[in-house]
């Protein structure tokens, strides 16, 4: 309830909105549920994809989150130049498109990457990307990342007083994860596992990509194909209902399982040096793995595709300017709705979870729905680029809030009696208080949302078709169709657009200073 020093805010822009996901999500299930044909419905295949996806992402979660252990603990022990650079790098499998990053994981592991031309010069046999082992190497190199900015942050919440401590005492090694570590880990560490879990159990891309044939068919794929090449909607509706049901009940796992957070307050002090000797090269070791690991395929997609960028046939160039339409329609529904959610969630509790619906569906799921409901009103192709536009919105929403919220509600706690007592009205405290202490965050959030929808695959696969692809979907298409040479200029294309849509619109956003 809202105490009577706080400024009444809003609720009519954020019921709208709220509304609006309530319909968007679970009017999209509700329709999935209606065409579905029943529990006795799976045939083996489907099952065979429900137990591959449950699989891939349980091992993808416990691979990217057990490698990501010491490179965070690495990175929070040490200090070297270019050590924040490694850290913002850390995020960019938020902005990167999945499939330029596939491809750089192709050009490195592929038939013909760097890995196999050295095993052929060796003599040794050449390994292959595809199936199970290659969908979990293309899920860690996203995750781990993510993995280790998670753990990160634990580690950033020791007191440096408990490892001055430590070092006192004269702890070694183990007595020190014993009793500092171990019980941060405990608390991080189901967090990060459901987080990758949740991320993994949706991936479309990756498995469209790398999958490599019916034993490597995640549930996400098989809607695809339901829709794409047998045109099954109430098969596709079953398999969409399943995945839902797998995302709830992962999301009730990880509630039960997440440990309170700790009470372990300092007084900010300088913590002790870290350990030298073989410690010291522990670290280097897994630091230089990792920044090998997320560049090298990064590099590999720029050396194959530069030469091949101008010469893109011109479908790929208005798959661009498609693109382009989608990401800004998408920003500008975002700033729209996390706006509107974000000035009532100072007060109440309701906008922040009706923002986060989006977490509940994969993009697919609510795609599928979605075209269940057009499909007997309209042509859904007609309507696949606004489509996009709203689901991809609609998906970038929790992130966005999650970078705005925490900056509003602590200029609202600083400042929120002030502007009462000077008499300021809601336009006069958000041109004055609010809006100068929310621009950056704003402008990371959107620029995420610009970046994220520029490499979305997901909704458009279902609606568009020939000639409304989007550069993600041209992309792919060039993918299958062993068009090497113009797939890897578009992967360039791809990138470069993908992060120039977020430096431009976090820079217009939150100003010249906006951090990158």
């Amino acid at each position: 309830m809202r105490s009577p020093s706080e400024p009444a805010m809003p609720r009519g822009p954020a019921a709208l909105v709220a509304a609006g996901l309530v319909a968007l999500n679970f009017g999209a299930l509700a329709a999935v549920a209606g065409r579905a044909d029943g529990a006795g419905g799976l045939s083996a295949a489907d099952w065979s994809a429900l137990r591959f996806t449950v699989m891939q992402a349980a091992l993808s979660a416990l691979l990217s989150v057990a490698l990501a252990i010491p490179v965070a603990r690495a990175l929070a022990r040490r200090r070297f130049p270019g050590r924040g650079a490694l850290i913002v790098l850390m995020g960019a499998p938020f902005i990167l498109p999945v499939l330029v990053a596939v491809s750089g994981l192709l050009a490195v592991f592929g038939r013909n990457g760097w890995v196999n031309d050295a095993l052929g010069l060796v003599g040794l046999p050449t390994v292959s990307i595809y199936g199970l082992h290659g969908i979990l190497l293309a899920h860690v190199f996203f995750n781990l990342p993510l993995s280790v900015r998670l753990i990160l942050q634990g580690w950033a919440r020791v007191p440096s007083e408990h490892l001055r401590l430590s070092a006192t005492l004269g702890f070694d090694a183990s007595a020190r994860f014993r009793h500092i570590e171990a019980p941060m880990l405990a608390r991080v560490v189901p967090g990060a596992l459901g987080v990758v879990f949740l991320i993994c159990l949706t991936s479309f891309a990756v498995a469209l990509t790398l999958g490599g044939g019916p034993r490597a068919t995640t549930l996400e794929l098989a809607i695809y194909q339901a829709f794409r090449f047998e045109f099954d909607l109430g098969r596709a509706a079953l398999l969409a209902g399943v995945q839902a049901a797998v995302g709830l009940a992962a999301l009730v796992l990880l509630t039960r399982a997440t440990l309170p957070e700790m009470r372990a307050t300092g007084h900010d002090r300088p913590a002790p040096p870290p350990p030298g000797g073989l410690e010291l090269v522990l670290d280097a070791g897994a630091i230089a793995l990792a920044a090998g690991f997320l560049l090298v395929p990064l590099v590999a997609v720029l050396a194959r595709g530069l030469p091949h960028l101008w010469g893109l046939p011109a479908p790929v160039w208005a798959a661009l300017g498609r693109s382009l339409l989608v990401a800004g329609a998408s920003v500008l529904l975002l700033a729209a709705m996390a706006l509107a959610l974000t000035l009532a969630a100072l007060t109440r509790r309701w906008p922040e979870i009706a923002g986060s619906l989006a977490l509940v569906s994969s993009p697919l799921v609510i795609g599928t729905g979605l075209f269940i409901v057009i499909h007997p009103l309209a042509d859904p192709a007609a309507l696949a680029l606004p489509i996009t536009a709203l689901v991809n919105a609609a998906m970038a929403l929790p992130f966005a809030l999650r970078a705005i919220l925490p900056a509003a509600r602590r200029a609202q706690a600083d400042y929120g009696r002030l502007a009462q007592v000077l008499g300021l009205d809601r336009r006069a405290q958000w041109r004055l208080v609010l809006w100068p202490r929310l621009r950056r965050p704003a402008g990371f959030a959107l620029g995420l949302g610009a970046a994220l929808s520029l490499g979305d695959l997901g909704v458009i696969v279902l609606f568009a078709q020939t000639g409304g692809e989007t550069l993600p979907m041209q992309l792919q298409r060039l993918m299958g169709a062993y068009r090497t040479d113009d797939a890897a200029g578009a992967a360039v294309l791809l990138l470069a657009v993908a992060l120039a849509g977020f430096v431009v619109v976090e820079r217009l956003v939150g100003g010249r200073d906006a951090d990158a």
